[in-house]
């Protein structure tokens, strides 16, 4: 445990490791990240160094269905493959084999490793029904059986697969329940499948998580997408999951995100098996730093070192605002959870933080001035950090054109021509974005006649037209388009001509006088 980064044990695992639990049914609880994984493998880990040890050899071996000592069931097959990471790696010392068994991959190829007989089986509800039915997996020799994520195996209406899988289970076994919360549900369910169960908690059951700070942003709905680019922008070193609440708006948000220079994906039910394992494994490798999920796909993520969580969609209730809260802040690491609401939401967003029991502070929206100022920090540190590395050792190529430069340009010239050249290559451009803070009541004064503001009226003269690789699908409109044209390409609105906007695509006129400029602001 040591070798992957643990120095003590948490509050659950040392729980866990009780003398007198020996024996007993658990449920097990704590908050999210707390590493409940690792306590679960302490707990099994007795039997499984047994059965490993007195495995027979593969070769010579009769084949046979595998009749493993600890079967893992798991809501969703990206937290059954999490469940096999972790415990790979905690049995490795063992010699003990984990297999992980889910829908959305070869049956025939799962069946042929199954004859490899692991001693821990993890597994999806239907997947693991699918193998027991067909014979090439049994329990008779099951020593323990526990059920990952309760609460969420009952929200995805696995109750009646979980009971096809006890069927095949002996009576004298140990079963254990792990989950965030034990709602009504899961209680009921929990005393129809246990005997004498006896509860641990790591943490007293909705006690908050001290790790993470909360957050609230008033952000008009129309903005949300816009706030989310800013926010990155300002703490773009954080490795960030935002939550929307439908599938079209993960796209849409990833696109717009991409198109801000970050790099950002896409999660989504729509998706095959092998697109989410890898978008997933892209995140958390660290290839993909924004992951844009709903709240079905997001299900079991579990991503150590994700440092922020943004709520661009309120949640439903406080259980899916503390689930998606406890993406960051794990296993003892600070997180931030960030939650974006409109002022008239007031109400139900202290109604959401009084259930989740976690005080918020109020923020504003990071603005354009604050992100370019932030990443001229970020960039200043950069330079010094290398010039401190370098300590004089340059190699001879680049000093002689350092000279050669020098002496045509002062060295101010140089260096803000560098940092102008960098920050234009590694900074996003931020959005306009205000706060949706209520406004002061004033009176109200009438309009003379003529003073309503006339719409922008097209320029006169000769236009040329540019296509934008930026349309509806992804959130374009023509008040936006107008805005990116003049703040990228260095041009008033008055030069602007018709902007047309199609699903994937736009158009827009620009006056030929400003042509020239615009052309080279844009390719800069």
């Amino acid at each position: 445990m040591r070798k992957a980064g643990f120095e003590n044990f948490t509050a659950i695992q040392q729980a866990i490791l009780d003398p007198e639990l020996a024996g007993r049914d658990l449920r097990i609880s704590s908050q999210t990240g707390s590493g409940k994984t690792v306590a679960l493998g302490l707990l099994l880990a007795p039997s499984v160094a047994i059965a490993a040890a007195t495995a027979q050899p593969r070769k010579g071996r009769k084949v046979a269905p595998a009749a493993p000592v600890a079967l893992l069931i798991a809501p969703t097959r990206e937290l059954a493959g999490q469940l096999g990471r972790e415990l790979r790696w905690l049995y490795a010392p063992l010699g003990a084999r984990v297999l992980v068994v889910t829908g959305g991959t070869s049956v025939m190829q799962e069946r042929s490793q199954l004859q490899a007989l692991p001693q821990v089986v993890i597994g999806t509800p239907g997947r693991l029904l699918d193998h027991l039915r067909a014979g090439a997996l049994k329990l008779d020799q099951l020593k323990t059986i526990a059920l990952d994520e309760a609460d969420e195996m009952l929200d995805m209406n696995f109750e009646e697969e979980l009971d096809g899988i006890l069927g095949y289970a002996p009576d004298a076994r140990r079963t254990h329940l792990v989950s965030a919360t034990f709602p009504r549900e899961v209680v009921r369910l929990a005393d129809r499948l246990q005997q004498d169960a006896v509860s641990v908690q790591g943490t007293v059951l909705g006690q908050a998580n001290a790790d993470i700070e909360h957050v609230v942003m008033l952000v008009r709905q129309s903005d949300r997408f816009n706030a989310a680019v800013n926010v990155l922008l300002r703490y773009p070193q954080d490795k960030t999951l935002l939550f929307v609440r439908t599938r079209a708006e993960t796209v849409r948000l990833a696109e717009e995100l991409c198109a801000a220079g970050l790099a950002a994906r896409a999660l989504n039910g729509e998706m095959t098996q092998r697109e989410r394992t890898a978008t997933f494994n892209q995140f958390r490798s660290g290839a993909v730093q924004y992951l844009v999920a709903t709240d079905v796909a997001a299900r079991g993520l579990d991503v150590q070192d994700i440092g922020r969580v943004i709520q661009v969609d309120l949640p439903d209730n406080a259980d899916v605002f503390t689930h998606r809260s406890g993406r960051t802040g794990r296993a003892g690491r600070h997180g931030t959870n960030v939650l974006f609401a409109a002022a008239r939401a007031e109400f139900r967003v202290k109604g959401l933080l009084r259930g989740a029991r976690v005080e918020a502070r109020l923020a504003p929206i990071p603005t354009s001035a604050e992100i370019l100022a932030a990443a001229d920090e970020r960039l200043a540190d950069s330079f010094l950090r290398d010039l401190a590395r370098a300590d004089g050792d340059v190699d001879a190529r680049s000093q002689d054109l350092a000279e050669r430069l020098l002496a045509k340009h002062s060295p101010a010239e140089l260096v803000a021509c560098l940092l102008k050249r960098e920050a234009e290559r590694s900074h996003g451009t931020p959005r306009n974005v205000r706060d949706d803070a209520k406004p002061a009541r004033r009176e109200r004064t009438p309009h003379k006649a003529g003073s309503r503001s006339q719409p922008r009226q097209r320029p006169q003269g000769d236009f040329i037209t540019y296509q934008v690789s930026w349309g509806a699908h992804a959130g374009a409109d023509t008040r936006r388009l107008l805005a990116m044209v003049c703040r990228r390409g260095d041009v008033s609105s008055d030069v602007v001509g018709a902007i047309r906007v199609a699903p994937t695509s736009s158009t827009v006129e620009m006056s030929s006088s400003a042509a020239q400029r615009f052309e080279r602001a844009v390719t800069r």
